[in-house]
């Protein structure tokens, strides 16, 4: 808690700061004047402020008129030898948290402290928590892919403007969609999802456009479809390359005339509706083969994104571990587990054909089933299992092609690289084991990179 004091008399700042230091509150400054104190507050955050209402200038309630608690998130209390009823409504209408008469009562000081010290915990909390439940709706990464689809979003997000999402499965097209629909104008409206490959054939149209009673056998009530539920909204249709070519035909339909009907029904359904497409497939092969329309292709990719896969952007791998660990260790309610430095190096060797979903999952799962509080490199091996040991194996097979000189230097930084993980990254057993010294074997290290 960071506690600010403005007060003109000195007695009242000393004892003040002094029972909240003595209390646990260490960190509290004092000015006597409002404009000082106006000053340190725009410098710096403070979680509460302690505001007599007298002071020479600037008085307390035009100090709290500019202050703004709630967008600056401080607590103010207003302090007063002289309060009256008027005074205190219009302090509490400005925002004050609380109103205390002078001479102050100990008591009544920390049990608002404490209150106010509560809130602020249970507001870390609860954006804690938020935090969790996004896990799977939050771009983590710095590599230049990613701030280059980062940059893609926030331009096209403002825009209605129809958008196809490509990538492998498990890269976070979904994400991606999420998040235009976030950035764009309809953030305050609906995102639906639909998987066109999930639905059957037979019920696709019906999951779009909703049906009337007693259009098919089943029907027993209307339904509205998914164009409806996101009427001003976001509608984002997923893996749309596996819709069937008869429903690709119906959509089109309805994407020209910007309005549709449903299943058995007569009467044309206007909509307001920003469609974002995504697919795991090669669009553009898919109509020489027949099974894409490209009329309709050309109308779901006015504006084309990209997702890269993580083998592309392995420097994100870091930093995608420590939101997992944190997320997955918070959501089974055990103490956050850490990676050694080995454990890391063997992830960001690995290929990841499953991209940020096998990733996301490989750390649950060790979040779980590993005892320790520090993951380590056999952790990670066993935690892919037969296949990730042959893919690691396979992609860090040296290539002794080339000359002489540069064939020693691939093998000797490969076995270096072996022997660190037998290690789990420990320079001394590393050094033991290869009958050397540490100083030279840190300077090949160094060489190569190995951390």
């Amino acid at each position: 808690m960071k506690i600010l004091i403005i007060d003109d008399e000195a007695n009242i700042r000393k004892a003040l700061s002094g029972l909240l230091k003595d209390n646990g509150y260490p960190e509290t400054m004092h000015c006597e004047t409002g404009d000082e104190g106006l000053r340190m507050a725009n410098e710096r955050h403070f979680d509460l402020i302690f505001l007599d209402v007298k002071l020479p200038g600037m008085n307390g309630l035009e100090v709290l008129s500019h202050l703004d608690p709630v967008a600056s998130n401080t607590a103010v209390i207003m302090i007063s030898g002289h309060a009256d009823l008027s005074m205190a409504v219009k302090a509490v209408r400005l925002g004050a948290y609380d109103f205390l008469e002078k001479p102050l009562n100990p008591e009544k000081v920390l049990l608002d402290v404490r209150n106010v010290a509560r809130r602020r915990s249970m507001e870390q909390e609860v954006s804690s928590l938020r935090g969790i439940v996004d896990v799977d709706y939050q771009m983590v990464g710095e590599s230049p892919q990613i701030v280059h689809l980062q940059r893609e979003i926030a331009k096209a997000a403002p825009s209605d403007s129809r958008i196809l999402v490509s990538g492998e499965n498990g890269t976070g097209k979904e994400l991606v969609a999420r998040e235009i629909h976030k950035c764009s104008q309809r953030s305050g409206a609906s995102f639906v999802k639909v998987n066109c490959a999930a639905i059957p054939r037979e019920l696709i149209e019906s999951e779009l456009f909703g049906h009337e009673k007693g259009a098919f056998t089943g029907a027993h009530k209307k339904k509205r479809g998914v164009f409806e539920e996101a009427d001003g909204g976001t509608l984002f249709l997923d893996e749309i390359g596996d819709m069937a070519l008869e429903t690709q035909s119906r959509l089109l339909r309805v994407l020209q005339e910007n309005e549709f009907q449903r299943v058995g029904g007569t009467v044309p359904i206007k909509f307001d509706v920003r469609i974002i497409s995504a697919t795991n497939k090669n669009l553009q092969n898919e109509i020489q083969q027949g099974h894409f329309r490209e009329d309709l292709y050309f109308r779901i990719n006015v504006i084309p994104i990209v997702v890269p896969p993580l083998r592309e952007r392995k420097s994100d791998i870091p930093l995608l571990v420590n939101h997992f660990l944190h997320a997955y260790s918070y959501r089974n309610n055990k103490k956050r587990k850490a990676m050694d430095d080995a454990a890391i190096q063997s992830l960001m060797e690995y290929h990841w054909p499953g991209n940020v979903r096998e990733l996301k999952n490989l750390i649950e799962r060790l979040v779980i089933m590993t005892e320790s509080e520090k993951i380590i490199y056999e952790d990670v091996v066993n935690g892919l299992g037969g296949a990730g040991r042959r893919e690691s194996r396979m992609e860090n097979e040296p290539d002794f092609s080339g000359p002489l000189k540069e064939r020693l230097m691939e093998f000797e930084k490969q076995l270096l690289l072996n022997e660190y993980r037998k290690a789990s990254g420990n320079v001394s057993k590393m050094a033991e084991h290869l009958q050397t010294d540490r100083p030279n074997l840190h300077r090949k290290l160094k060489k190569y990179d190995i951390k």
